[in-house]
């Protein structure tokens, strides 16, 4: 495709594409932001899957947010096909001057050709088909050294334009529905806001969480300096089970002067940024919520195990340092990026990091 010189003064409709997970799309929030700063006269839209939409909603940026839902594939190929048409028509009516793919998903490059912006960027990829597809590439879709919110304004780098400090800001809005039932609850369970230490330990993916014994290790010394728990997860039952065995064990331990309210599986993902919101701190994994409760200014201790925390750590536009991660110090191998040890979805690096280490950082942030 042909390139033409960029002009922000031209842009009437941009279109972001985000199709991954709940913390890959909202760490895409900057370039959003950033295209509405540079261009205010332009009505900025985003396409992401259905299940990840409330990573975007209410974004101040943010024109009209686009769905894909994954369900689609399951309803049959009529359904399917009639969905993927509205979406399709729905899209073309735009008009979209530019088309920002922050992946490597063939959809974008197919919704390139069918749109026909003026200008569309993407990752760099080696087959024609993607590399004629657009009018700008970027390097890649993820670098281990650089943070991925850095990486995914690459995009718009690539169009001659330079991210600010303020352009670099995680963006969430939770939402005032979601910021009123979370009043309601602290106060039912009389947990003034910065008053508790989120602690949030589970994850989809079992090989980045750290074993229910030190969690609940954890939340005992916690609660023995004075600071009531708040645990959540996802309603998922891996998820649940993990919770299930954090609290069995505290209970085994009868060590916990300071109360603990359990909300596993009864938050939406706009109550649980409020929720973090509102916390002294947040303890978690390498998962969503943690990229949720940075966004959010909660100081964070993220425990990480074979993720790269380079990439994937709690990001902090500020440089006030105000969080810190969690990592062994005695595996020189991670991080290895795979699922386990040997794809064996057990993190050795995880099951042994020592709790002394984890609650370290913590002191430091309560400080």
């Amino acid at each position: 495709m042909p390139t033409h010189a960029f002009s922000p003064a031209s842009l009437r409709r941009a279109l972001v594409i985000k199709l991954r997970h709940h913390g890959d799309v909202l760490l895409a929030a900057p370039v959003i932001s950033m295209l509405k700063r540079v261009a205010p006269q332009c009505e900025v839209d985003a396409l992401v899957y259905a299940d990840t939409a409330p990573m975007l909603e209410g974004h101040p940026a943010l024109a009209q947010l686009h769905l894909i839902d994954r369900n689609w594939k399951r309803q049959g190929l009529w359904r399917q096909a009639v969905a993927e048409w509205r979406l399709t028509s729905e899209l073309g009516a735009r008009h979209y001057d530019l088309v920002v793919h922050l992946s490597v998903h063939t959809r974008g490059a197919w919704l390139v050709r069918l749109l026909r912006p003026r200008w569309s960027v993407a990752p760099r990829s080696r087959t024609g088909f993607w590399m004629n597809s657009f009018t700008h590439l970027y390097p890649a879709q993820s670098d281990p050294l650089r943070h991925t919110v850095d990486t995914n304004l690459d995009s718009l780098r690539v169009l001659g334009l330079a991210p600010t400090p303020a352009d670099m800001r995680v963006t969430l809005a939770p939402g005032a529905k979601a910021e009123a039932r979370i009043a309601e609850l602290l106060a039912q369970h009389g947990l003034p806001a910065g008053g508790f230490v989120h602690v949030h330990p589970a994850s989809r993916w079992a090989f980045k969480c750290w074993p229910a014994e030190r969690v609940a290790a954890l939340c005992d010394a916690l609660a023995t300096k004075g600071w009531p728990i708040v645990l959540t997860s996802a309603p998922e039952a891996k998820e649940q089970a993990l919770i299930a065995d954090v609290l069995a064990t505290r209970e085994r331990n009868a060590a916990s002067p300071a109360p603990t309210l359990d909300l596993s599986g009864q938050l939406s993902l706009k109550e649980l940024a409020a929720l973090t919101a509102q916390a002294r701190l947040f303890v978690g994994v390498d998962s969503a919520p943690m990229h949720m409760a940075a966004a959010m200014g909660t100081p964070v201790v993220a425990i990480f195990g074979p993720s790269g925390d380079r990439e994937w750590g709690p990001w902090d536009e500020t440089g006030e340092n105000r969080h810190r991660v969690v990592a062994s110090n005695t595996h020189p191998c991670r991080p290895c990026g795979m699922a386990g040890c040997n794809d064996s979805k057990v993190s050795e690096c995880l099951a042994t990091l020592p709790v002394a280490q984890v609650l370290t950082a913590c002191a430091e942030l309560l400080a």
